[in-house]
C-alpha cells in the first residue's frame, strides 16, 4: 500500500509506472544533493573544456547539441532545437558554462536549493 502511494505520487502521467524521469525526482529525495552536484560540476567542467577546446569560455551551440546527441541519441532535432532555444535566450549561439551545467543538472546555479 507504501508503494502505491509513491507511485501514485511520483506517477506523473498515471501510467501505473515510474518512468526514468519520475524515478530521478524520487531519488532525488534521497541524494546528499551539495557532495553530488560539487562532483558532478567538476565532472561537467571536463567534459566542457573537452568542447570550449580554446578556453573562451562558451562553446557554440552546435557543439552542445552534440554533446546532448552523444547522451542520447534518441533525442529528436526538433527537441534540441527547444532545448538550445531555451538556453540561448539571448540569442548568441553560444552556451557558457553555466548555462550548460543548468540544462545537464536541470538546475539553475544563481538559484538556491
Amino acid at each position: 500500500e507504501e508503494l502505491e502511494d509513491v507511485i501514485d505520487e511520483y506517477d506523473e502521467d498515471e501510467s501505473g509506472q515510474l518512468e526514468f524521469n519520475e524515478f530521478v525526482q524520487l531519488a532525488s529525495n534521497y541524494v546528499e544533493p551539495e557532495e553530488d552536484y560539487d562532483a558532478l560540476r567538476k565532472e561537467l567542467r571536463e567534459v566542457f573544456m573537452m568542447y570550449d577546446k580554446e578556453a573562451k569560455g562558451f562553446i557554440p551551440v552546435d557543439s552542445f547539441k552534440q554533446i546532448l546527441r552523444e547522451l542520447d541519441g534518441a533525442v529528436p532535432e526538433e527537441e534540441l532545437d527547444d532545448i538550445v532555444d531555451e538556453i540561448d535566450a539571448d540569442g548568441s549561439g553560444t552556451v557558457d558554462f553555466e548555462e550548460f551545467m543548468e540544462v545537464m543538472t536541470d538546475r539553475d546555479p544563481n538559484k538556491e536549493s
